[in-house]
């Protein structure tokens, strides 16, 4: 049996860094990565039979746990009957209409293979749209790694150091206004001195990439204002939310909160495929219209709506659909944050926590942080030892402080029992 060690030395010799995402080698909180080998529940086991309870789940996707059996069940059967076929199947029409059932402010919706692929894909359209060319993201949200997205994006690049990427030339971000997340006179200005070049604002509203950082109510409800008034497009990212933090995703909470609140694109991934590779936007017919095969704005992907992983996610979306599942967890992920905010306070450490249905973040400071600078303005050497302290004692966190964690239908009161009591040792110790 290979150890952690060797099989991470192994990698570094074929494979850049020794992973195939950064943010997995561990650089921000040192020390080495572990290979894990299988998955079962709320639970992972490393390549030394070391078991952890799991709040990454694949980064999102694992709601209903690893290897529920209804999942794999469908995950087998369309396996059976072929992994690809270069051609539409009537299950891609079945997970379609799943997703719109759920989605109000989308007629049509276009599956692709990663939320890379869908947020590109997105701004392509709405550019396409709109005839316009520039486009505002906002510090710290990041939309896949797509070079026009890849300026202040928050995720790997914050947990770098890095607010851009190398390779990307200049020309490419000219049209990119990166604006600060929560500020309203920003986006405020940039309307009112570019509004007539601005084709849309993409955002996420419970941006996961800078740990857990809510897109403030007003300010959704001014963006949209200024979008209307501007003939802009409003693009809701919810790579990461959609299907996470409610079965509406978070556009269903900001409409509860902004009366006739509706996106005109929404960006969707992880839950919706179940863990497999499948992702997609979707937006009105209208919009939808001027995609190809029907209008000029080109997209096309070979395994997009691959049959193996539309089962997957088909299968999850119904289970998840199920009454009183969303409440269920949200409970669950709210005890868990309970559990860790008393903990902090019993060891006198400064700390605070949020969460949404079964997508949580905490941050060792004294308030919850509106936009990315307050998040950068703390440092990590807490968090990183934080982390390291909680792993020893079998609790896999994301190993940066700028991710989201995630809770699952298959974690136990007693899993989240044994985290707290986890964290109240690590506390004392920090």
């Amino acid at each position: 049996m290979s150890t952690n060690t060797e099989l991470f030395e192994r990698a570094q010799r074929v494979i850049p860094g020794g992973v195939n995402s950064p943010v997995r080698a561990f650089r921000a909180v040192g020390g080495t990565p572990r290979f894990i080998q299988r998955a079962q529940g709320a639970y992972m086991w490393d390549a030394e039979g070391t078991r952890y309870i799991d709040y990454i789940g694949s980064w999102g996707p694992m709601i209903l746990g690893h290897g529920h059996p209804e999942v794999l069940e469908a995950v087998q059967k369309a396996a059976v009957d072929g992994f690809s076929f270069g051609a539409p199947t009537e299950r891609e029409v079945e997970l379609a209409e799943a997703i719109l059932a759920h989605v109000p402010s989308a007629e049509q919706v276009r599956l692709v293979s990663s939320g890379t692929e869908a947020g590109m894909s997105a701004i392509r359209l709405a550019r396409g749209v709109t005839g316009r060319s520039k486009l505002i993201k906002f510090e710290g949200c990041y939309h896949g790694h797509a070079d026009a997205l890849l300026v202040k994006a928050g995720s790997g690049l914050a947990t770098f150091g890095h607010h851009t990427s190398a390779g990307v030339p200049p020309e490419v971000v000219q049209h990119t206004l990166v604006l600060e997340y929560n500020n309203i006179e920003q986006i405020e200005q940039a309307f009112a001195t570019q509004g007539d070049e601005i084709a849309c604002v993409m955002i996420e509203p419970i941006a996961g990439n800078m740990n857990f950082v809510r897109a403030s109510v007003p300010f959704v409800k001014r963006i949209r204002e200024l979008c209307d008034q501007h003939g802009a497009l409003f693009v809701f990212d919810e790579v990461m939310s959609g299907f996470r933090v409610a079965l509406g995703s978070a556009q269903s909470l900001y409409a509860q909160a902004i009366p006739g609140f509706r996106p005109d694109i929404s960006v969707f991934g992880k839950v919706i495929g179940g863990g497999m590779p499948l992702a997609a936007f979707a937006s009105t017919r209208a919009i939808m219209s001027k995609l190809a095969p029907l209008g000029p704005v080109y997209q096309a992907g070979t395994l997009s709506g691959n049959p193996v992983a539309t089962a997957c996610g088909l299968t999850t979306l119904k289970l998840i659909g199920q009454p009183g599942f969303f409440d269920a967890l949200g409970e669950r992920t709210r005890s868990l944050m309970t559990g860790l905010d008393g903990a902090a306070r019993a060891a006198g450490i400064e700390f605070c926590t949020d969460s949404q249905g079964g997508m949580f973040g905490f941050f060792f400071a004294p308030e919850l942080p509106q936009h990315y600078q307050a998040v950068m303005a703390r440092g990590t050497d807490t968090f990183n030892r934080f982390f390291h302290l909680m792993l020893d004692q079998g609790v896999y966190l994301a190993p940066a402080m700028y991710e989201a964690g995630f809770v699952s239908a298959a974690h136990t009161a007693q899993d989240i029992a044994d985290t707290v009591a986890a964290a109240a040792n690590a506390f004392r110790q920090l």
